[in-house]
């Protein structure tokens, strides 16, 4: 709902308590009902009362008695959402609202004073954390901040609009984003209007003995108005009629985001293959700063050009090659590879995510790479000329699609390989973070914790995850505490469950023939990797105790070892059978074992087999 005044409608400006916008709240009573202590006499207590007043009577509160009597769910909702939203306070004066409301529900039954002091201090931690969180920032708070750093009085109008130039510019808060604070305050003019209507029905449909919170006169001015008039009173007078007119390039809307379509399809083809937007994808090797929201609208102009006039079905497939290319790491792509899948060829799983060769140049045109090269990219080694002839016209479509995209400067195509340029991946991990998709830096990557790395590069490709793997340690100079710490989180993370096998699978990416002799030696006794660091201390010719190996490991390595779902059932089940005889015990043996280690990874390998597990 907009914040404009309609023509002619009187303007709404505060007065000495909320009763000018919200009528009945028991403000007046409430604050000659306190004791007087000098804290109750400040103006950040009275400021605070009248937001926590206010809120509540909004939100439904009973003010039967005069006064909104608070609930649990009610100090919740206004505590961890309402406040850090409408309104604006500065550190010191948070304290406040949980003293308002210990304060209000003292003018109830002792039953109700207990009630609410629990529940306050339940939302207490949630409550301080929300308000000074960046991410819930509005135009409103978060000029109200500024205007409050450069001495203005947030209760004057005149002063408030005479100081707004001067913050033109005004960096925003580290890690805040303009299309953040544009999304909270699109949020914000959705809800207070909102609770604003349903509060004008509900006291016309049964009016409260205390009176109306909105008279007619009131609302004949527009709901929108009314929100205006509360949002200044809550953050500083005048703001909202300033950030809707003169200073309207200081708050700009969604129309200032036309690249948000495209992030918003970006973020579908994260959940698509994450199904969480907290899942991290890898970062790429490089991104160059450049101005994000401008390179952001120069791929969105690109992809909806394609999608209106580009090659086929392939002109619609733009965000995906653009995520592809992300969640690869930033490593290149194929033209040929990726335009083999999409005709739905079975390529190679190992070679897919493997990155290309980028040579030095290339002609302009498009070629599909000699059938050899095919083969190789492909790993389909009964590919035919026929075959090529049959992927030339798709490969020559995506690569009149990349071409578009690479007319922005932030894709690249050179050849058979393509990707994005490391100002293209600025503005694909700012196009996945305004949506909140978790994109980290190397930088960022490399602080994790050992554990929260390893999960991540568990669902990372290969060529990534082992990049990623050998930043963390040699961000920790490759010490031996460095590594025993990312082995031992091998050997836990995901335990258990149908991921674990692709935890496992990272120890084959580190480079161990640098690693430290005492990290590995550590690691023998591992459960779940000891036969994996036993290899790597005799692949360097070291000595390696193989008694200190557990059963588990030994299992694990030899299950890591079969070939799963891939190749014939009669090769696979030959596979085991000579692994089951070398086994102590023989296949009972060998299956109990593997099972007792990781039993969802033993059952979709052995399985397809017609083994059954213990």
């Amino acid at each position: 709902m907009t914040l404009r005044r309609r023509a002619g409608a009187p303007r709404i400006y505060p007065g000495s308590v909320a009763e000018t916008v919200l009528t009945n709240t028991g403000l007046d009573r409430f604050l000659a009902l306190l004791d007087g202590k000098p804290e109750h006499r400040e103006p950040a207590f009275a400021r605070a009362a009248e937001a926590v007043l206010g809120l509540l009577a909004l939100r439904g509160a009973d003010r039967t008695s005069g006064l909104p009597e608070p609930t649990p769910a009610l100090v919740r909702q206004l505590l961890v959402e309402d406040l850090p939203t409408f309104v604006h306070a500065a550190p010191g004066e948070l304290a406040a609202y949980p003293a308002v409301l210990g304060e209000l529900a003292g003018r109830f039954d002792e039953e109700l004073r207990e009630r609410i002091a629990a529940a306050v201090d339940e939302c207490a931690p949630d409550f301080e954390r929300a308000m000074r969180d960046p991410g819930n920032l509005t135009w409103h708070r978060w000029y109200a901040s500024l205007l409050r750093s450069c001495g203005a009085d947030l209760t004057d109008p005149e002063d408030v609009r005479g100081r707004l130039a001067s913050l033109d510019g005004a960096p925003l808060p580290d890690g805040v984003r303009r299309a953040d604070l544009m999304a909270r305050t699109a949020l914000a003019d959705v809800l207070l209007p909102e609770a604003l209507t349903r509060a004008y029905v509900r006291d016309a449909e049964a009016p409260p003995p205390a009176g109306p919170l909105l008279d007619d006169h009131t609302v004949a001015a527009g709901i929108g108005t009314v929100a205006a008039a509360l949002l200044d009173r809550w953050t500083a007078a005048g703001l909202a009629e300033q950030l809707a007119g003169p200073y309207a390039r200081f708050a700009p809307g969604p129309e200032a985001f036309p690249h948000l379509a495209l992030a918003d399809a970006l973020l579908g083809e994260h959940l698509d293959y994450y199904g969480d937007p907290s899942v991290p994808v890898p970062p790429p090797p490089a991104i160059e700063p450049g101005p994000v929201e401008e390179d952001a609208d120069a791929l969105t102009a690109a992809v909806e050009d394609l999608a209106r006039n580009g090659p086929g079905v392939l002109g619609s497939e733009a965000p995906h090659l653009l995520y592809v290319s992300y969640q690869r790491g930033g490593t290149p792509e194929s033209v040929a590879r990726r335009a083999a899948e999409y005709e739905d060829w079975s390529v190679d799983p190992a070679l897919e995510d493997l990155p290309v060769t980028v040579p030095d140049e290339a002609p302009a045109a498009y070629r599909i790479p000699p059938l050899p090269e095919l083969v190789r990219l492909l790993g389909l080694p009964a590919l035919s000329e026929a075959d090529r002839a049959r992927l030339d016209g798709p490969a020559r479509d995506l690569a009149a699609v990349t071409d578009r995209l690479a007319a922005t400067g932030l894709v690249f195509r050179t050849g058979d390989a393509f990707g994005l340029t490391p100002r293209g991946a600025g503005a694909v991990r700012y196009l996945l973070a305004v949506r909140g998709v978790a994109a980290p830096d190397a930088a960022e990557t490399a602080a994790w914790s050992a554990r929260a790395l390893v999960a991540a590069a568990a669902g990372w490709p290969a060529p990534a995850a082992a990049r990623v793997l050998a930043g963390w340690l040699h961000a920790r100079v490759d010490t031996a505490h460095a590594w025993s710490e990312l082995l031992a989180a091998l050997g836990t993370v995901h335990a258990g469950t149908p991921d674990a096998a692709a935890v496992r699978a990272l120890f084959g990416l580190l480079d161990t023939g640098t690693a430290p002799a005492d990290a590995l030696r550590g690691a023998l006794g591992d459960p779940v990797v000891g036969a994996r660091a036993y290899e790597a201390l005799r692949g360097r010719g070291e000595q390696a105790d193989h008694l200190r190996v557990p059963t588990s490991a030994r299992a694990l390595r030899v299950l890591d070892h079969l070939p799963g779902k891939k190749g014939p059932l009669e090769s696979r089940r030959a596979a085991f059978d000579e692994a089951a005889a070398a086994w102590p015990g023989g296949s009972a043996a060998l299956v109990r074992a593997m099972a007792e280690a990781d039993r969802p990874t033993t059952e979709r390998v052995l399985g397809p087999l017609g083994i059954s597990l213990p």
